[in-house]
């Protein structure tokens, strides 16, 4: 997976902005508050369809414009291809995939990016959200058919959630919730039984990736939780067992307004020679497992995909320590894998590194060459 090409008109900071990618380190240099990430978010919108930063489209449009876009060229298996997004700020977004336009659904996959950020820090020591939308981006990244699961599944627990409250106001009757009681086991199934099938993988890859960073000092284990349900406990049938507990819980639901079990309510337990980071890992330890992870899923998404994708470093070199930027950017050119970095300062890369960059200040990037 590579990006050749990116323009941006009218979109952030940028009037007009066109970039060509080196096929290994793209490096932007600058201070705050520049336009260093807006190329990164730019690139991640374009697998996404959507920002990390915003959940607006029109705050990407440019102060004062009416309208703004993202044009990505991009090779999949040697293949190239085009992404562009229209913004607007009086009527929806267009996205054309080669020049059709395609709904936002048909996005996911065609272009593959990790996205390493700050904010990444805290996928151990934060909530299990957090960890759910890391395990569920990567898996859709790979498999369109779980994110398309996914959406049907968050729409059959929204309706069951509205049913529920219904019921408590007697709008409803209870016998109407063994219908969706059934819908959401059936999808609720689906998504665990993939979720347990690459946390598993997940657990291989970040534990070769820790014992690589912790000169096989440590070793890493990632286990998927699901809510009620110890393991000693679990069903052979996935979709019987989520059936029997939506049943069992539903006078509770009712009073509630909720559905308190499903994919919705699980998380992943991280661990380091069998102690829970969050709970007692170190700093060190928690930015070391986090580390581990990004890399793991660099590896899963090739191994399910046949190709590295993009990996985006937002500012994350000033959080690493010397040893640990040092380990990235080795495993980064080993791997040949193409990469996106901001950083404020030239310090936090060796001089091969640096040999050719880009200057980014005030909207204007400017290639620097330095041999």
């Amino acid at each position: 997976m590579r990006v050749n090409s990116l323009q941006l008109i009218d979109y952030r900071n940028y009037e007009k902005l066109e970039l060509s990618f080196q096929d290994n380190l793209n490096i932007f240099v600058g201070c705050n508050a520049q336009g260093k990430t807006n190329i990164l978010e730019a690139v991640y919108y374009a697998a996404y369809g959507s920002s990390f930063r915003s959940n607006a489209d029109s705050e990407l449009i440019r102060w004062h414009a009416h309208e703004g876009s993202i044009s990505l060229g991009f090779s999949r298996l040697d293949v190239e291809n085009h992404l562009d997004f229209a913004f607007y700020r009086d009527r929806r977004r267009t996205i054309s995939y080669n020049g059709k336009k395609i709904p936002a659904r048909e996005l996911v996959g065609a272009v593959n990016v990790v996205l390493f950020a700050p904010d990444d820090l805290l996928l151990i020591k934060g909530s299990p959200a957090g960890r759910r939308k890391f395990l569920d981006m990567e898996i859709s990244q790979a498999s369109p058919a779980y994110y398309r699961e996914l959406i049907t599944y968050n729409r059959l627990l929204q309706q069951r959630n509205s049913l529920l409250k219904e019921i408590r106001e007697r709008r409803a009757k209870k016998s109407m919730l063994e219908f969706w009681n059934h819908q959401l086991a059936e999808s609720a199934a689906k998504i665990t039984a993939k979720r347990l099938e690459a946390v598993k993988k997940f657990s291989m890859l970040a534990n070769l990736m820790q014992r690589r960073i912790s000169g096989n000092e440590e070793n890493l284990s990632i286990r998927y939780q699901i809510k009620g349900c110890e393991d000693r406990e679990m069903a052979e049938n996935l979709k019987i067992w989520y059936n029997d507990m939506l049943n069992r819980l539903n006078d509770e639901e009712i009073y509630r307004g909720i559905t308190s079990v499903g994919p919705h309510r699980d998380d992943i337990i991280i661990s380091v020679n069998d102690i829970n980071l969050r709970s007692f890992g170190s700093q060190g330890q928690q930015r070391t497992g986090v580390l581990s992870m990004k890399l793991s899923e660099l590896e899963f998404i090739r191994s399910e995909t046949g190709e590295y994708p993009v990996l985006l470093l937002d500012d994350v070199m000033s959080e690493l320590d010397a040893k640990r930027r040092q380990q990235l950017l080795e495993f980064i050119e080993r791997e040949g894998i193409q990469t996106l970095i901001t950083a404020t300062d030239e310090a936090y890369f060796d001089r091969g590194s640096l040999k050719e960059y880009f200057r980014v200040d005030s909207g204007t990037v400017v290639s620097v060459n330095k041999v």
